[in-house]
């Protein structure tokens, strides 16, 4: 039982390192929207509706997330992680708006067919009464991605360029790969009601009324954050004059508010019940949204409203995700891989309605995270779950 809890701690600390490290490539992209801009030689606005094509990349993750049901959850984190390094490659190999679009977009590929791997990994090994504390856990390294990495890829800019951050993810994707390749097991193939045709889990969760509410309210949970955090970095750049490594201490806030609300899921998830937690999140997001602008007259106050806008939406996100890891255990991967299709598609129109919305203000943008948070917990509310007795746990005895 030693070797099994040592080896439970070494997986751990390896996927929230994988984590931080796939969260910066994904994330830098906002502080610095303007910075990439500037550097590829076009207007902010321009680069924010090119990224609406990165969206289009969620309609193909499904796809390919189920390859952890029938190939087995190693076998999708490394195509994930294989994505990920040939996305980060392309636009060092040749740096211009098209590679910059299309690597950001094979980034989030790689990430969306990684992520499902891993939660269906740990969600085949701890049970549902458990399950919310160790994803949290995990999830950290999102948090941790805007305090440790997006202030060195801030760095990395502010020294040697805008294209600086890009080689630098390559070679530790690389790594990533490697120590998955030694550290997580080969027989990790999930039970046989799983395995099949790949795709046929895609059409049971489509056919699953509780499935399409919680992808539904996801999609509106995604959107409501994307108004927000598209153009963040640009308000406070705006309102304050903040130059590049100032954005970057910004964005450490943001990831401290992140960790403190993945903290307080790992604490309150399990005890509450993720439903309730999933619900309270959304509405103190919602609220928080709309006094963000209002906050933010002052940097400390912008400050301060970043860190309870972005801690309620970690909340409520993390809270939400063991709840969608039990509504089809038979389909997990296929279900998670939709989730990840409607967060993007959310996140798609949230980058072509963003721009517009900020012409008139950024509280246009906070409203409408305000409303589009009511429409996440109406769908929410049809989320009934059958709940089915724990099979598996990460450590025996524990």
């Amino acid at each position: 039982m030693e070797s099994n809890e040592k080896s439970t701690w070494v997986q751990g600390g390896l996927f929230i390192f994988i984590r931080i490290v796939l969260s910066t490539s994904q994330r830098m992209v906002y502080p610095f929207l303007a910075v990439f801009a500037r550097g590829l030689g076009i207007s902010v606005a321009q680069l924010s509706y090119a990224l609406t094509s990165r969206g289009l990349i969620g309609f193909i993750s499904p796809f390919l997330a189920p390859v952890s049901d029938k190939y087995g959850r190693k076998a999708g984190m490394l195509t994930g992680l294989g994505v990920f390094i040939v996305g980060n490659a392309i636009v060092v190999i040749k740096p211009s708006l098209v590679t910059f679009i299309l690597a950001t977009s094979l980034v989030v590929l790689g990430i969306d067919i990684y992520l499902p791997a891993i939660y269906s990994f740990v969600s085949d090994k701890v049970d549902y009464e458990r399950r919310g504390r160790v994803l949290a856990l995990i999830e950290m390294g999102w948090a941790l991605s805007f305090m440790l990495g997006i202030p060195a890829a801030g760095l990395l800019i502010e020294s040697y360029g805008w294209l600086a951050p890009f080689p630098a993810l390559t070679l530790m994707g690389l790594l990533m790969f490697g120590i998955t390749l030694k550290l997580v097991p080969d027989h990790d193939k999930p039970a046989s009601s799983e395995q099949g045709n790949m795709w046929s889990g895609i059409v049971r969760v489509l056919r699953h009324p509780t499935a399409l509410a919680m992808l539904g309210s996801g999609f509106f949970l995604a959107f409501a954050n994307e108004v927000v955090s598209l153009y963040f970095g640009v308000w406070l750049e705006n309102s304050f004059q903040l130059q590049v490594a100032a954005l970057g201490a910004a964005s450490a806030v943001i990831g401290f508010a992140e960790l403190s609300g993945e903290t307080l899921t790992a604490g309150l998830v399990d005890r509450i019940g993720k439903k309730t937690a999933t619900i309270i999140g959304l509405v103190l997001n919602g609220i928080f949204a709309l006094l963000l602008p209002w906050l933010g007259q002052t940097l400390p106050g912008a400050y301060i409203g970043l860190f309870l806008f972005y801690l309620t939406f970690e909340f409520t996100i993390v809270c939400s995700l063991p709840l969608a890891t039990e509504i089809m255990p038979e389909a997990r991967a296929a279900l998670l891989g939709l989730d990840v299709m409607v967060f993007a598609f959310g996140r798609m129109l949230a980058a072509a309605i963003a721009p517009t919305l900020f012409d008139q203000g950024f509280l246009a943008n906070c409203v409408a995270a305000f409303v589009l948070n009511i429409l996440s917990l109406i769908l929410l509310a049809r989320v009934k779950l059958v709940q089915k007795p724990a099979q598996n746990i990460l450590v025996e005895g524990s």
